[in-house]
């Protein structure tokens, strides 16, 4: 069921049910895609970055950007977009991260993955009672 709300992008009044903005601003969005579409359909603009095309078409190359993370456009085919990182703004053309950032991440993990699986075993030993603990004995030999 829709709810009242305000747009995020204008401010206005509608009733929300998918989008977070009104159907005025969607429909203006829709524009600005057709016509960021239309610009790159020619062959020599298939290559455009993302500041030649705003600046060609008039849309906001902020919004360029969201149509290429939105995967509305892709950048498969239009090797000039990009958009960037959520962690150090680098320039990205899928996913959320770049392969830095993500190694960075992936290796932070593990890292604390380690460190709990030694405090695990460490809380083990320490509740394990004394007589199930392994015990060390030396063997001496005289010597002959």
């Amino acid at each position: 069921m829709a709810e009242p709300a305000n747009c995020s992008r204008c401010g206005g009044l509608f009733m929300k049910r998918t989008h977070t903005f009104c159907e005025a601003c969607r429909n203006r969005e829709e524009l600005d895609y057709r016509a960021v579409y239309k610009f790159l359909r020619e062959r020599e603009n298939r290559a455009a970055t993302a500041d030649v095309i705003a600046e060609a078409t008039g849309v906001d190359e902020k919004q360029i950007r969201k149509f290429v993370k939105d995967r509305r456009l892709h950048p498969m085919n239009f090797p000039g977009l990009s958009y960037a990182c959520e962690r150090c703004g680098g320039a990205i053309r899928q996913g959320r991260l770049c392969p830095s950032c993500s190694k960075e991440l992936n290796e932070a993990l593990a890292k604390i993955n380690r460190n709990e699986k030694a405090r695990e075993k460490r809380n083990h030993r320490e509740e394990e009672p004394e007589t199930t603990r392994s015990s060390y004995y030396s063997i001496h030999r005289k010597k002959r």
